[in-house]
């Protein structure tokens, strides 16, 4: 059976990861990945058998080192993208507690940037929802 945007899912566990000033980490995306070359929020793929905030935790250390607390993730937003070659739920999370200092450990470039200046930034489609959620949340 060919794979179709239809039959093809994928569950993304992301981060909101929010420092001790308010600003919030990116990351750029691989030249080769998907969507290479945009900025993204921390994340990955939801495994079988595993809880959201779970993938979001293993996610985390893999891509930057840093320990989160689960117990202080805040659901902020949930989206659903159909990209011409998948369909993307976005399971986003605000993490405002952790320990260690990310790092691009896939190699890819991190930033701290103010809520307000992520417009500044090119982002997948499926990530305008997060921006608009974050920027939204900043403003109440």
């Amino acid at each position: 059976m060919p794979n179709t945007a239809a039959n093809k899912r994928v569950h993304v566990a992301v981060g909101v990861i929010v420092n001790s000033l308010g600003d919030i980490l990116i990351a750029r995306r691989a030249s080769d990945a998907h969507q290479g070359g945009l900025w993204e929020f921390p994340g990955g793929k939801v495994e079988v058998g595993e809880g959201v905030r779970e993938a979001l935790a293993r996610e985390l250390n893999e891509e930057l080192g840093i320990l989160i607390e689960l117990d202080s993730c805040r659901s902020l937003i949930e989206i659903s993208h159909d990209y011409s070659d998948k369909v993307v739920l976005l399971d986003v999370w605000r993490v405002t507690q952790f320990r260690g200092e990310p790092e691009g450990r896939e190699g890819q470039p991190l930033r701290w940037v103010s809520p307000q200046s992520l417009s500044d930034y090119a982002f997948p489609a499926a990530n305008t929802a997060i921006v608009d959620a974050i920027q939204s949340a900043e403003t109440v």
